[in-house]
């Protein structure tokens, strides 16, 4: 997952508004950090993406992403 990818499916599933609070603020202890301390240390979008999901209990079908290719495809 690229991170303009990443980016997109953030705002697409949180809100774009929301999203940026998200990601600044929402602490996600299977990564130490912040989304975007995540990010900043070079943890891979996919990887943050996923923790965000389990984190926020995005359902199971949705986490490839809104409007991203579905890899089992």
């Amino acid at each position: 997952m690229k991170l303009s990818e990443f980016r997109r499916a953030c705002a697409a599933e949180f809100g774009a508004e929301y999203a940026g609070v998200l990601l600044r603020d929402h602490w996600l202890a299977a990564l130490g950090g912040t989304a975007e301390e995540a990010l900043e240390r070079g943890v891979a979008a996919r990887a943050v993406w996923e923790a965000l999901c389990a984190d926020l209990d995005v359902p199971p079908e949705r986490r490839y992403g809104r409007g991203l290719p579905d890899p089992r495809d």
